[in-house]
Parts: C-alpha cells; structure tokens; sequence
C-alpha cells in the first residue's frame, strides 16, 4: 500500500524527529510511507490569515492526481477509535482505483474551502487541537497502530 503524509514544513523539535523516525521505521514493514514537506507561509501585515490558508492548500492542490485518495487531517473532521481507523485503512487498501492515500496536515490555520471539497475524507485525531508538528507524531504511531491491529500483532490493546 502506498501512503503519503504531505505536510506544511518540516518536523522541528529533535524529540518529535526521532518519535516520526521510530513509527516510520517500523511501517516500513506494512507499507511505503513517504514524507512530503510543503513550504510553510507566515501570517503578517501583507499576508492575513486568509491569505496564509490558500497559499498553503494551492501546493497541495497543485499536486493532486486522480489517482490519489486525498484525506486531510482536521480538527472538524470523522473521529475514528483506533480500530475504526484501522478499518478505514484496511478498506483503502481493497481500492484499486486510487493506487496511493495521502494524508494531508495543514499549517497553524488549517486548509482552505476549495481543499475541503476536493477532499475525499475529513479526519479528527482528537477533540482536542495540536499543534501541527505534535500531529505528526500521533498520525504516524496511529498508522503503525492501525496496521499491527490489521495484521493481528499484540501491540494495540482494547
């Protein structure tokens, strides 16, 4: 399976760079995961907020094919259990029609509308909000989660 994390900026923090290194490296055995950084804009007199969110969201737009299942990754998205997640992965693996899922993490203001629609799924990892470098980590655990509970291993308990 062919998953592909997009995400505006690189990871900064040395302890989130090496908890995304663990989790990355223990995918490898259930899948290809590639790690895709995105030029992050900063909000100022010139540039709001608004400006910021479409910056932002076109890059990833740009990149979009019809053969990539494009799920964001948003506060106001579908919460899932991690066996409700694990499922959800389990059923992108059957698609044969969109050969690769990518995952999207917005910058500090999130995605525009026209990323929303062009979506194809909206998930939550929490009620809570996260900064989007934390988001990372949790995704990439959650992942490996999620394909260990596929696969029958011990590492997720209910």
């Amino acid at each position: 399976m062919k998953i592909e994390l997009w995400q505006v900026s690189r990871t900064k923090g040395r302890y989130l760079q090496e908890g995304v290194k663990i989790y990355t490296d223990r995918l490898k055995h259930f899948c290809k995961l590639r790690i895709v950084d995105f030029k992050e804009e900063k909000a100022s007199k010139n540039n709001s907020i608004k400006i910021v969110q479409n910056k932002e969201s076109q890059q990833f737009i740009e990149k979009f094919t019809d053969k990539c299942c494009i799920v964001l990754l948003d506060e106001k998205g579908e919460h899932f259990s991690s066996r409700g997640f694990s499922n959800f992965i389990e059923k992108r693996k059957m698609d044969s029609y969109k050969t690769k899922t990518v995952f999207l993490i917005g910058g500090a203001y999130g995605f525009n509308d026209e990323i929303r629609k062009r979506a194809d799924t909206i998930i939550s990892l929490s009620n809570m909000t996260f900064s989007h470098q934390m988001i990372r980590l949790f995704f990439v655990e959650q992942l490996y989660r999620a394909f260990t509970i596929i696969n029958g291993h011990s590492y997720h308990n209910d």
